[in-house]
């Protein structure tokens, strides 16, 4: 039996190729998630150990509130006093200790306009002449800088962005712009890109002056003499310290950081893998769909075989190796495309503003044994059903004309199995958007509940088919004639089939429908949260919106004739009942530029806060049993400890974004608690309002500070929806990849249809169709199954963002009607570009070979 299948296999090449194309697609899109991660991966790894290569201990700052250093702005770890260094190099265990300065400074080019490439860190670092040892930078060209005026800069961005050695630069550290002359290029060893970062390289003095830290060090890199081991050396070291900071071995901060990177590429691994396994899941009903036609159209040969005495399990076991055969032929072409995709997939993200750190390639063991094991189980799995039924072609059937399998055993039930399946599928979901099951399970039963409830209306699907074909094929009908008329016809003719193939278009279709109500409800929400909050006339964020901009350039601003009001928000992370906390810092009359409302206190609460004084939202004054008048420590990154008094508490807008953090303090407390503070948002009101000349003036003001961006109320809303729609549109990018397995489907149902119909549209030939109408009557019947699939998977999308919308509170949940209308067009186009191959074979047919066809 196992040379009848091989043999089988081969005289239906095209067919097996048809079908494997849908698990190539699936398992390369695995393949190419865990090479580029493992890529990236590696090149985070290497860069950090370069780094601390000949560092045998390192000394950071620690922030209290993130347990460790952090490397997010909100909660950089304090500097440390330089004097540590002396005391350091004083050891009898040190050989040498060198202090430097790692902080954040953009670079700007030729056009005024910061330079920034997806949001990837402006990197900026300190030179220390006779520390070479610790400095994982080297020279491209030029020299390293040696004045105060002097700067040394990636080689990457001079290429770039047309920079030299000996030309002038901006800088932009914690105020204005600042000008450098550019000494040398450097780059960094063992990688081949940094992806999207700057790096600008100072002297020690100059970095400590810019950045606010004189007499200050981020770091401390330090050397042991020969013969003392790295515990010694650390026990020498601690006693030294102040609370904010520590000491571990060069290859433990290493690796620390590295984890951090690993732990964000994780999250961005199982993003993309998700991906995948969407793939595979729509290209396990392309399988099913596919081998139950093969299987129907071979019962005469499965029945001969039973008449020669082949059992069941023989035939099982020969459609099986089939599989087999094809689901590791497909993941082994799967896993190498991987490497293709991979890049691609890097190309997709640096278009999308994510440019990360490149490294040689890595293609892991790892890789190769879950892309090949995901792809057989697959298809295995896939498999399973058609084969099941094909044990159940009787012997008797060797002699009979036609192509029809056997009904299953759960025919006779009816419609209930799929309606048990839905209401399954609806009450794993509610379990897990409802329940307060740890965030793990609800994960689970939410994504179990999601394809239960899939695989139920792809069960359903069959007895919908016929009406929804009626009413979808009725132009069809109407304007394409006699070919329309049959296209409808064959679409009814065997709705289990044509259920299956639209089943797989239903479920990408679905998942870009929820991907693009939730996205509607998100702007909506947003876009009512602006127009209820911002009653100021101007805002003034970063250029790349999200970023914090120096405090300076609000007060640049203040003195511009005109300005009433100019209130900047800032931000900080910390901790209060042992969690962590955001904590925003306002100025006295934030009430005239961010329209509040009050469940306790009132406008003047914010100009009430002094220097012990805060309000919290609502939601976390209910979690933490607060009131007006209640006392609330908070403890900062430094280690402080802020002692404060509630005094408001405000309603957020219902569904929306908090205007202000869990905690809120005077701008004043929040500049002595927190090391450089930064402004998230700046609001300005001035006499007139809106006006070209009060524009003009502002940005004037603002000339020496290109990383700030001046936006009306109206700009500030399109400007701050970007981020979304720029994730929006990498989602139907990487959906994009379901419905094109979908599409190879709908190929090889039509591609079957053909071959299964081959005497039929000979007959069709021989009594006056043409080849035109052929052709025409396959592009309606792709146009009718693409169709079907919209009407089934649009508004299951709607219902699942509807669900996951009750789960997340959404204020507004909206139906993007246009996106909708789009989603059906691209469904149609869908169809027939599908049609193309199908429609063109089957009006090659020869019409004398096709009527005597058997």
């Amino acid at each position: 039996m196992a040379s009848v299948a091989l043999k089988g296999l081969l005289g239906r090449k095209a067919r097996a190729t048809l079908t494997a194309i849908a698990i190539v697609l699936g398992v390369a899109m695995v393949s190419g998630t865990y090479i580029l991660t493992d890529t990236i991966k590696s090149a985070f790894s290497t860069v950090f150990t370069r780094v601390y290569r000949n560092t045998d201990a390192v000394i950071t700052g620690r922030s209290a509130v993130a347990g460790e250093e952090g490397n997010e702005e909100r909660t950089r770890a304090p500097s440390f006093s330089a004097s540590l260094l002396s005391q350091v190099q004083a050891l009898p265990g040190v050989a040498q200790a060198s202090g430097g300065i790692a902080d954040r400074a953009q670079l700007v080019g030729h056009n005024g306009k910061v330079i920034s490439r997806g949001g990837a860190p402006a990197l900026a670092f300190s030179y220390q002449p006779g520390a070479e040892r610790f400095n994982p930078l080297s020279l491209a060209s030029g020299n390293w800088p040696g004045g105060p005026d002097q700067v040394a800069i990636d080689a990457s961005t001079a290429s770039k962005d047309g920079f030299s050695v000996g030309q002038r630069i901006g800088v932009v550290a914690r105020g204005p712009e600042q000008y450098f002359t550019i000494t040398g290029t450097v780059k960094f060893g063992g990688v081949s890109s940094l992806g999207g970062a700057t790096m600008s390289v100072f002297t020690t003095a100059t970095a400590q002056q810019i950045f606010n830290k004189q007499g200050r060090f981020d770091t401390i890199q330090v050397a042991a003499k020969s013969g003392v081991g790295a515990r010694q050396l650390l026990a020498e070291i601690r006693p030294l310290l102040p609370p904010s900071a520590q000491v571990r071995t060069g290859q433990a901060q290493a690796q620390k950081q590295t984890n951090n990177t690993n732990g964000f590429l994780n999250i961005f691994k199982d993003f993309l893998l998700a991906f995948g396994g969407v793939a595979l899941f729509v290209g396990s009903f392309v399988i099913a769909n596919t081998l139950s036609i093969t299987i129907a159209q071979r019962t005469r040969e499965l029945a001969t075989l039973r008449t020669l005495g082949a059992t069941r399990r023989q035939v099982l076991g020969s459609v099986m190796l089939e599989a087999l055969v094809i689901g590791l032929l497909a993941s082994l072409v799967g896993l190498f495309l991987g490497l293709a995709l991979a890049k691609g997939l890097n190309s997709l993200l640096v278009s999308f503003g994510i440019d990360l750190p490149q490294a040689s390639t890595v293609f892991a063991t790892r890789t190769v044994v879950v892309s090949l094991l995901v792809g057989v189980v697959i298809t295995l799995l896939a498999t399973l059903r058609p084969a099941l039924r094909s044990t159940r072609v009787p012997p008797l059937a060797a002699v009979r004309e036609g192509a029809v399998l056997p009904p299953t055993r759960l025919a006779r039930l009816g419609a209930y199995p799929a309606l048990a399946t839905i209401a399954g599928g609806l009450a794993l979901m509610l379990v897990g958007v409802l329940s307060g099951l740890s965030t793990g399970t609800r994960l689970l039963a939410i994504g179990v509940g999601g394809v239960a409830l899939f695989l139920g209306v792809a069960m359903l699907a069959p007895r919908l088919v016929p009406p929804l074909a009626r009413v979808l094929g009725w132009p069809a009908q109407r304007f394409g004639a006699a070919a329309g008329s049959l296209a409808r016809a064959n679409s009814m003719r065997n709705p289990a089939r044509t259920a299956s193939t639209a089943s797989a278009l239903m479920i990408g279709l679905a998942l870009v429908t929820f991907v693009g109500v939730l996205a509607a409800g998100l702007r909506t929400r947003f876009e009512a949260s602006v127009n209820e909050l911002f009653i100021a006339n101007y805002a003034l964020t970063a250029s790349n919106n999200f970023s914090p901009i120096s405090i300076a350039s609000a007060k640049a601003i203040a003195s511009v004739p005109g300005v009433e009001v100019v209130s900047g928000v800032r931000s900080g992370d910390g901790r209060a009942f042992h969690s962590r906390i955001t904590v925003t810092g306002v100025s006295a009359d934030v009430g005239r530029v961010i329209s509040t409302k009050w469940q306790a206190g009132g406008p003047q609460t914010p100009a009430l806060l002094g220097s012990d004084g805060a309000f919290v939202t609502k939601d976390y004054a209910k979690a933490k049993h607060l009131r007006t008048g209640s006392p609330l420590t908070v403890e900062v990154p430094s280690g402080a400890r802020l002692a404060l008094t509630v005094r408001g508490i405000y309603k957020p807008p219902e569904g929306g974004t908090a205007q202000f953090g869990d905690v809120s303090i005077s701008t004043t407390r929040f500049d002595q608690a927190y090391s450089n503070p930064q402004n998230v948002y700046t609001f300005i009101d001035m006499a007139g309002g809106v006006t070209a000349a009060n524009t003009r003036s502002l940005q004037a003001a603002l000339r020496g500070f290109p990383d700030a961006k001046l936006q009306t109320k109206s700009q500030f809303k399109h400007n701050q929806l970007q981020g979304l729609n720029l994730l929006l549109n990498l989602l139907y990018v990487l959906l994009s990849l379901s419905i094109v397995v979908s599409l190879f489907g709908i190929v090889n149902t039509l591609v079957l249809t053909v071959f299964e119909r081959t005497r039929e549209l000979g007959m069709l030939r021989a009594v006056g169709m043409t080849r035109r109408q052929v052709r025409r009557m396959i592009r309606h019947e792709s146009v009718i199954t693409a169709l079907l699939g919209a009407a089934f998977g649009i508004p299951l999308g709607v219902v699942l963002a509807l669900l996951v919308g009750i789960a997340i509170k959404y204020a507004a949940f909206t139906v993007p009607v246009g996106t909708l209308v789009v989603f059906v067009v691209a469904a149609i186009i869908a169809g027939l570009v599908a049609a193309i191959f199908p429609a063109r074979r089957a009006a090659r047919l020869d019409v004398l070979r096709a009527l005597q066809y058997e």
